[in-house]
């Protein structure tokens, strides 16, 4: 069965480059995403739309008399579509590519179908009056959107042979420790968020918790990512760790350092939307650098390519 996909890829055959650079571009677009949906919160915009998927009841764009919350939150939703072609030119990319690697357009297809279900929820953000646990929920969905941009990233420049560990399996259990700790520090973040300053709109409802302790909790969760950090660059150089892995634990630390102390002045100076615009940034960038950390502490080696025509059907799901 030939279908479109096929088709194209009998006649365009991109370099593995030009599919590292195109899962690049997703990945970038992922974090931007971030940024910009968190500037429809700090802007009070998140109801400059009032409904899903039109903007309005009776127009799909922004009306005049939506002013400038209309024109921010409906932009956000347009570079939906930006995110989508990126993603899109990388599904493309990797599945005209010889040899076809399946693995990545797997991978692609998964980003494309996360940012069709967090589309869907942030309609629903919406049509709940920004309720914060969705809206919270909508943040974790964006940083899972990040895992699969930044696997895939990574995945495109490496092999489809088995993984190989470069390490021994106790550090690599460091490793995902590390990460589950980054992991839980981005979750209470969005939870401090629902709970403090900026809801999106003006008399949006906030988690019922308390702000200062949910902070607290927050930050506690930083010194112990920031040891888990420095413990990692004592052992990893320690155990002689491959250098890419002791690299991107040396630019992990560094960027929880800065985003620490970005946390701390945020706090104490009653949270300005640009620092918390810069903190959103800082948290998606952080999460993208702990997941290259474990996958820097196994390798794998190329599949020679034994057919000389890729099979026509596609997985899309």
């Amino acid at each position: 069965m030939t279908n479109p996909l096929s088709l194209l890829a009998e006649r365009w055959h991109p370099t593995p480059q030009h599919v590292r650079r195109a899962a690049l571009a997703a990945l970038v677009m992922s974090v931007v995403i971030v940024v910009t949906g968190g500037a429809v919160r700090l802007t009070d915009s998140g109801l400059g739309c009032t409904t899903w998927p039109a903007c309005t009841d009776g127009s799909v764009t922004p009306t005049p008399e939506m002013g400038v919350h209309g024109v921010i939150e409906f932009t956000n939703r347009m570079l939906t579509y930006v995110l989508s072609a990126a993603i899109g030119w990388f599904i493309l990319a990797a599945r005209c590519a010889k040899p076809w690697r399946r693995s990545l357009t797997k991978l692609g297809w998964s980003q494309f179908w996360l940012v069709v279900s967090n589309a869907v929820l942030g309609g629903i953000t919406v049509l709940t009056d920004l309720n914060p646990y969705v809206v919270a929920l909508h943040m974790v969905a964006a940083l899972g959107l990040v895992w699969t941009a930044v696997l895939s990233w990574e995945r495109s420049k490496e092999g489809d042979g088995a993984p190989h560990p470069l390490v021994a399996p106790g550090i690599q259990r460091f490793a995902q420790v590390l990460v589950a700790a980054i992991g839980a520090l981005v979750l209470v973040g969005t939870l401090v968020t629902g709970a403090g300053h900026h809801p999106g709109s003006a008399g949006t409802w906030r988690i019922p918790l308390d702000y200062d302790r949910l902070a607290q909790a927050h930050a506690d969760l930083v010194f112990l990512a920031v040891g888990l950090t420095l413990a990692a660059l004592l052992v990893f150089a320690a155990v002689k760790a491959p250098p890419a892995a002791r690299a991107r634990v040396r630019e992990l630390f560094v960027l929880l350092l800065l985003q620490g102390v970005l946390g701390f002045v945020q706090y104490f100076t009653d949270a300005p939307e640009v620092m918390v615009g810069l903190h959103m940034l800082g948290a998606a960038v952080i999460w993208g650098a702990a997941l290259r950390v474990p996958l820097a502490l196994r390798g794998r080696a190329a599949v020679p390519d034994r057919s000389a025509a890729a099979p026509a059907a596609e997985l899309v799901a």
